[in-house]
């Protein structure tokens, strides 16, 4: 009967035992789950200046860049940029080599299928860009011309949209990057260039008197960052460091560096 009793004793001893160890591991798990990342990688194509590119000491700078400094500051957590071929960058975010896209990615309902996004923080037209002695004046001009944009961006996805449009132009030429099609159009390989309107606008600044837009535009849309499908905790993370730099004015002086202007919604 005692042997019986102590056996029973031992038994409940050992499984208290292995309850707590039990019950520890799912506790450290839960904590694990709600801490913050130590890095977030974001992915930018370095060309596309003024929101990302290198400068000339080689060094990842733009508008996007010190938002994000910014915004590291406020969430706690270090944002590295790393250079992406901007075609793959679906697959490079799905792949889990990056974070989150950040270099001026507008919404699109296309997009909207394949990654989730933070809250829109500034809005970009799509402009037709010519030289400024050309003889073309509006966007009817391009109808038989030389078109040229950047590969898997937002003016593919709108050309798609319009058939009637994409198939007006004379040829079409597609780049990974936009500095290419700026070199096509000063070397007279292009009559006009398709892109983001803060692009223009820094290439202009920098060639006074060499380029002019055109008055009409394809389209608008909003900027946001990308973040793989179902990531939640980043999405919030990065809204609320976005707002808390806009409400300290840190956003507005970071406007004023690169557009001279205010342009965070």
């Amino acid at each position: 009967m005692k042997q019986w009793k102590k056996m029973l004793v031992v038994g409940m001893v050992a499984a208290g035992v292995v309850g707590l160890v039990a019950g520890c591991g799912s506790d450290s798990a839960k904590n694990d789950s709600t801490q913050k990342p130590k890095k977030i990688i974001a992915g930018l194509d370095d060309t596309f200046a003024p929101m990302g590119f290198r400068d000339e000491n080689g060094n990842i700078v733009g508008f996007d860049v010190d938002i994000a400094k910014a915004v590291s500051k406020e969430i706690g957590v270090e944002i590295e940029f790393k250079p992406i071929d901007w075609a793959s960058k679906e697959s490079e975010l799905n792949s889990g080599r990056i974070d989150c896209i950040w270099n001026g990615l507008s919404i699109t309902p296309e997009r909207e299928e394949k990654m989730d996004f933070t809250n829109p923080y500034m809005n970009n037209d799509q402009i037709y860009v010519v030289m400024d002695n050309s003889d073309i004046k509006s966007a009817s001009d391009l109808k038989g011309k030389r078109i040229c944009f950047q590969e898997g961006s937002t003016v593919d996805l709108a050309l798609n949209k319009n058939m009637d449009l994409r198939h007006s132009f004379g040829e079409i030429k597609t780049y990974p990057d936009f500095t290419s099609c700026f070199l096509d159009l000063d070397a007279n390989r292009a009559d006009a260039v398709l892109v983001d309107g803060i692009l223009a606008d820094y290439y202009m600044t920098k060639s006074p008197g060499k380029y002019r837009r055109l008055p009409e535009k394809l389209s608008t849309e909003p900027f946001a960052i990308g973040v793989k499908k179902g990531n939640e905790e980043i999405v919030k993370m990065l809204n609320e460091g976005i707002e808390k730099v806009k409400a300290s004015g840190e956003a507005a002086k970071i406007s004023q560096k690169w557009f001279q202007r205010d342009v965070i919604g």
